[in-house]
């Protein structure tokens, strides 16, 4: 026996087995691990976590004040003013969503996620015994949030936004964000809003601006970052939620996520002591990745630009590109083909929740040699079905 919020079927599906059988795949754009790719990490980047008060524990359910003012620092450097007291830590940004899952829902009760995004906000409602209501991007308008029917959103007790978003790159600007709240209908209070920032850090535009929902004013707004993806580090475990709203709101938002993370009290003490020096020294990892994004992104343009049939979607930001092709090949037939007869491994755009058929997602990760070679891999294989 087990729980309903697991899955019936757990089964590997076609490209998990494939993966499985050839073993490693030379030449993998879909890593997401930064730690597998190559980058420099600084020498001595962990030595701040033999601090010798680390051996002392004395919790904070909201975590250590030093971590969260280092966490408010990096909204400063946005140019964005958040009080320390607005921070909760948590362990990552799955756990993070938890938090805010059960400080605002009851089990039964439904949010609203993007689609296409994230393959996993199903997965992390039904693990709180919610219920997932899609709402769809609008790809003619930037991929922004077109709100569900008021009827479809009526159970929702919270909306999911993610910017910028993962996998398609778009930033949503304020006045999406204002329609999806309040999606339920003008009757209605509006939804409070759970914004992943996790990706802000990585503009694909050099000319771009990235603004954070951390001080949004008008509704409550719990706001996501972490060390994973900010400087490369998933393996430290420390994520965050930035809480902004009226006063009155706050403190009650802040009063419900503390009871939830006093509850868990997840996130290590040696990681909160080192977290301002870890941020500070591993800049040199963020920017390497941003260059690394960057650079990729440019080698996909060009070898896509020699196969007119095939069309890069223009990604604002993120570690991610997408790749919209004819409908000469099934998604999942052509990402089988890749792994078995080029070694390349790539997404198909079901994974994300696509609303057709002829997307491939890659990411922007891999070294640049191996990216190109794969990019180009993928190309051609369509291209010999035009």
């Amino acid at each position: 026996m087990r729980s309903h919020r697991i899955p019936a079927d757990l089964a590997p599906n076609a490209l998990a087995r494939a993966r499985r059988r050839l073993g490693r795949i030379p030449l993998d754009l879909t890593v997401s691990n930064p730690t597998r790719c190559g980058f420099a990490y600084p020498e001595g980047l962990l030595d701040p976590l033999r601090d010798p008060s680390g051996l002392a524990y004395d919790p904070d359910p909201k975590g250590l004040r030093q971590a969260r003012e280092a966490v408010a620092a990096e909204y400063a450097r946005h140019g964005v003013g958040v009080d320390p007291e607005r921070i909760v830590l948590a362990a990552s940004s799955s756990e993070a969503y938890e938090f805010v899952f059960k400080a605002l829902c009851d089990p039964g009760d439904t949010v609203l996620v993007p689609a296409p995004s994230y393959p996993l906000f199903e997965h992390l409602a039904a693990l709180d015994g919610l219920g997932a209501v899609p709402y769809p991007l609008d790809r003619a308008h930037r991929w922004q949030p077109m709100p569900p029917s008021p009827r479809d959103a009526s159970g929702a007790r919270a909306a999911v936004l993610v910017h910028p978003n993962n996998p398609t790159g778009s930033w949503v600007d304020e006045a999406s964000a204002e329609r999806l709240a309040l999606a339920r209908g003008a009757d209605a209070p509006p939804l409070p809003l759970v914004v992943d920032e996790v990706f802000l850090d990585f503009p694909l535009d050099p000319a771009s601006k990235p603004r954070s929902f951390a001080t949004r004013g008008s509704g409550v707004t719990y706001t996501l970052g972490g060390l994973s993806k900010s400087r490369g580090l998933p393996q430290l475990k420390l994520s965050w939620i930035v809480v902004a709203g009226r006063d009155r709101e706050i403190a009650r938002a802040l009063e419900a996520l503390e009871f939830v993370a006093d509850a868990y009290l997840s996130v290590g003490t040696p990681v909160q002591l080192a977290l301002p020096e870890i941020l500070a020294r591993a800049e040199p990892v963020r920017d390497a990745i941003l260059a690394r994004c960057r650079e990729n992104l440019a080698s996909a343009r060009a070898i896509a630009g020699e196969v007119p049939a095939v069309e890069i979607l223009p990604p604002d930001a993120g570690w991610s590109v997408v790749l919209r092709f004819p409908r000469v090949i099934a998604e999942e037939a052509l990402a089988l083909e890749l792994l078995e007869r080029r070694g390349v491994a790539v997404h198909p755009g079901y994974f994300f929740d696509f609303a057709a058929e002829g997307f491939v997602v890659a990411s922007l990760l891999p070294p640049p040699e191996t990216f190109a070679r794969g990019f180009r891999l993928l190309v051609e294989t369509i291209g010999e079905r035009l």
